[in-house]
Formats: structure tokens, sequence, C-alpha cells
């Protein structure tokens, strides 16, 4: 028999865990090898051996952020209503992992590490999520068309406004009278209905 890992899939979680709960709770600079480590006692090693570095470690995090975004995504379903389908994939796919996780939130899209580098599985997992997005705008495309558009840039235009929702909601500049989701669905509600109208650029005169 092969000698067992040392540190397998359920100490990597329970690190990333502890990470994520201390740059919540302290900021990023929290979030040392050490700190992560004795959180759920393990050794400075267990940290090394898993992520390599710290800074291995925060970009697993962030990894980590859009993985659960795919399966936010996939927990949505379809329906047979696609425009539909993309505010459910933005309401309870992008607005709930952020609100569930707003340290991996900062990390990825408000860049609180700023010199955080970001390698290819970070890459695939943000690949992967946005494809899924853009598997709902292709659904909506065959339904309704998107005015013209392609289905890359309405779904970039989907992630653009839903990033944008989560960061003031993040910031509390929106929902303080408990009507956040009203404004999210208003606002992806409004953007989906506009992809089957013509861009503004092609209507004005030559």
């Amino acid at each position: 028999m092969g000698r067992p890992r040392e540190h397998d899939a359920r100490t990597r979680a329970a690190l990333l865990a502890a990470a994520e709960r201390l740059i919540e709770q302290r900021g990023p600079e929290a979030a040392t090898v050490r700190a992560v480590a004795d959180a759920v006692g393990a050794s400075t090693r267990a940290v090394y051996s898993v992520f390599g570095s710290k800074d291995g470690l925060l970009e697993a995090l962030a990894t980590r952020l859009f993985e659960m975004l795919s399966e936010a995504i996939d927990a949505c379903g379809s329906t047979d209503d696609p425009a539909a389908d993309v505010v459910t994939a933005s309401l309870d796919g992008f607005r709930r992992t952020a609100l569930e996780h707003p340290a991996l939130y900062g990390l990825v899209f408000l860049r609180v590490v700023p010199d955080l580098r970001l390698g290819p599985q970070f890459t695939e997992a943000a690949g992967a999520a946005f494809q899924r997005l853009r598997a709902h705008l292709d659904r909506l495309d065959h339904v309704t068309g998107l005015g013209g558009r392609s289905c890359d840039d309405a779904a970039r235009a989907v992630h653009a406004l839903t990033e944008g929702l989560a960061g003031m909601e993040l910031r509390g500049m929106i929902g303080a009278d408990g009507g956040a989701e009203r404004v999210w669905r208003d606002a992806l509600t409004a953007l989906v209905q506009g992809f089957s109208a013509a861009p503004v650029a092609s209507l004005r005169p030559a």
C-alpha cells in the first residue's frame, strides 16, 4: 500500500475556510501562514505543503470563489424562460455567492491584495463560471435574439452589472431599506429586456 497523504482534501478545505474567516474578520494581512495553520491546529508545514506559499493560499481562495460561483449557477438550473434564467443565475448565483463570501469577493474583484498574481487555475475557474453565464445568454439568443450582440458581449454586460451591484451592496450603498434584491431584479430585468433591441450606436444616423 502507498503511504497516505499527510495533508488531504479535508486539510485543504479547512485551511481555506480558516483563511477566509481571518480575512473577513481582520483583513488580508491577518491571513498569515502561521495564523491560518494555528486556526486549524496544524503546523505551518501544512500550509506550505498544500499551497506552497501565502500567495498560493490566496490564489486558491480566489479560485475557490469562482468554483463556488459555478456550483451556484449550476444549482439554479434552467427553465423554458431563458430571460428569467439569466436573472435567477445572477441573483441566486452571483449575488448569493458574493454576499456569503465577501472576503473572497474583495480578494478577486476589489483587489484588496493588489500585487496578488493569479495563475492558470484561477483563469480556468473564472472562465468556467463565465461560460455557465454565457450558456444562459446563448439560450436567450435562440429565443428572442440579442439585438445583434454577441453572446460574449451580452454575458460581459450581465457580469459587469452584477459585479457593480454586489460591490455597492457589500458597501451598504443599496438595500438599506431591505430592497436590495428588488434593485438587483429591476436592473437585471431591464438589461435582459434591452438585449432584444438593437445597440444604440447602430440607431444613430450615418
